[in-house]
């Protein structure tokens, strides 16, 4: 089935039960509240997901439980955080029998870096050997893909139809929205500017932000999208603040408790990420509900 990729697209959490094992009646409870919310699509497997951890057989069973409860609705997609070409290829295929939209992919982000020519082959052959779109995922620190690299990529592999950009420098993404190849896409993961990068023309967000608080970024980006910047500006603001309270190194931990806290099972996260503390709960209520009232779906 064709998908349109663009909006706000919400990596999922993973619900694990007490033993660590995928809670998957959870998982469903967390996809139906996704689709109340009004979102563009989803994506499971990746860091919000902690898709780091998952192993190929529950990535594969998770877009599977994802696929059954969307039923075409929206678009899903699969993300493969993985260290080498080798396995990035065996996740890929395991989730191709699916109806997934894309592959979000990290570049390979162990401590030995690729080099760039090393980087293009890794997608290479990743799409030559996976009839799926492959989405970028740019967000290892010590193996960064410059714009100039991503474009390289774009232009040089049909296969890849864009990337998630996720540093907190801006410019970066500017440098890359006024770089891109045409009709391939950038989706943003700067949480903390989602405004200032749907008024430079993303094509949508894959965040942890939208993760949390999912009806929020859709009032966002409709706001956005429909010009109104006056009101775009005072969401943004609230959604900054809200940024401020959750991110820090267990923020999926972070965003399963904002998700309790509107009454979706999330489970706990996996060792050794600790769950959310006493100061960052005290720290997130507090901002919790004022961000949340820009929410236009709960009423």
């Amino acid at each position: 089935m064709a998908h349109v990729l663009k909006g706000i697209i919400p990596p999922l959490v993973t619900p694990f039960k007490d033993d660590e094992t995928i809670d998957e009646a959870a998982l469903r409870e967390n996809v139906r509240f996704m689709l109340k919310k009004g979102v563009h699509g989803i994506c499971l497997g990746g860091s919000t997901g902690e898709g780091h951890t998952l192993s190929t057989e529950e990535l594969a069973r998770s877009i599977e439980i994802a696929c059954e409860e969307v039923q075409g609705r929206i678009p899903v997609v699969a993300g493969i955080i993985a260290n080498s070409t080798r396995k990035s290829i065996e996740m890929a295929k395991a989730v191709a029998r699916y109806d997934v939209a894309a592959l979000q992919v990290t570049p390979v982000h162990y401590v030995f870096k690729p080099s760039e020519d090393a980087t293009y082959a890794h997608f290479k052959r990743m799409t030559e050997e996976v009839d799926l779109p492959v989405i970028i995922y740019n967000v290892v620190p010590w193996n960064y893909l410059s714009p100039a690299l991503l474009v390289r990529l774009m232009e040089g592999l049909p296969g890849v139809i864009g990337v998630k950009q996720s540093a907190g420098d801006l410019k970066l993404m500017a440098d890359l929205m006024i770089s891109i190849p045409e009709g391939k896409l950038v989706f943003t993961a700067v949480d903390a500017l989602l405004y200032a990068s749907f008024a430079m023309g993303a094509h949508g967000t894959i965040a942890a932000n939208p993760a949390a608080v999912p009806g929020v970024c859709v009032a966002l980006w409709n706001a956005v999208q429909a010009g109104e910047h006056a009101k775009a500006q005072e969401i943004h603001k609230s959604l900054l603040r809200f940024w401020n309270t959750i991110y820090a190194d267990n923020l999926p931990a972070n965003v399963k408790y904002v998700l309790a806290k509107q009454g979706v099972s999330t489970g706990i996260p996996r060792m050794p990420m600790p769950a959310t503390s006493a100061e960052q709960a005290a720290r997130i209520d507090e901002q919790l509900a004022a961000v949340l009232k820009w929410d236009e779906t709960a009423a």
